[in-house]
């Protein structure tokens, strides 16, 4: 039986609690569950929120892992999220913090991008691209590379090779959306420079 509990940011979705219920109810019935989410389960997959729930229920899950939306689409542009000259740590952060929360400090985020030479990757991002611009722009560069990959390392996948001071208006200009990773650093400035390479020899 398969019981489809998928979200996506500002549609209708399958609240939460209702699908640990629903794992616990099938459990407790004697049943074998799998809760099969795209990507890594661990990293904004919300998978530590269930494993909680089935645990405090008497039930010790089984977790695989998946590969994650972050390291999937720098890897389906051949690039990496850390470099030895350009970038010394990567920071997986969520662009959609929960509802009524504080938010993210992107001024401060920016600041330790820069100062350690870090990877950001932004999850969840999209429609708060305003403010996580304005927010880094106080520390970083405009000219800072920025990729934006829509539906990573699926056949519909789209992508965007930009810079920070660029990145609203080129979301803008191509209709990128949800669900989409923004991977913002140096580690960037070579896919950019191949594209442009590429295009130069089309040309």
């Amino acid at each position: 039986r398969i019981t489809y509990v998928g979200k996506r940011g500002g549609c209708k979705s399958t609240p939460q609690a209702t699908i640990e219920q629903l794992m616990l109810d099938a459990a407790h019935a004697g049943e074998n569950v799998v809760r099969l989410k795209g990507g890594d389960p661990f990293i904004f997959g919300r998978g530590g929120e269930e494993v909680e729930s089935l645990r405090r229920a008497g039930i010790e899950p089984v977790v695989v892992n998946g590969v994650t939306a972050g390291l999937a689409a720098m890897t389906s542009l051949g690039a990496p999220l850390t470099h030895r000259d350009r970038a010394h740590g990567v920071v997986f952060v969520t662009g959609h913090p929960q509802k009524d929360g504080p938010g993210l400090d992107w001024a401060r985020l920016g600041e330790s991008a820069r100062d350690l030479h870090l990877t950001l990757v932004i999850y969840m991002g999209i429609s708060s691209a305003a403010r996580i611009q304005a927010g880094l722009l106080s520390a970083l560069p405009p000219d800072t590379p920025v990729a934006v990959i829509e539906r990573a390392s699926l056949p519909s996948q789209r992508q965007c090779i930009t810079t920070l001071g660029e990145l609203v208006d080129q979301l803008s200009a191509t209709g990128l959306g949800s669900p989409a990773v923004m991977v913002v650093g140096d580690v960037v400035r070579g896919v950019r420079a191949a594209l442009q390479e590429a295009a130069a020899l089309a040309a």
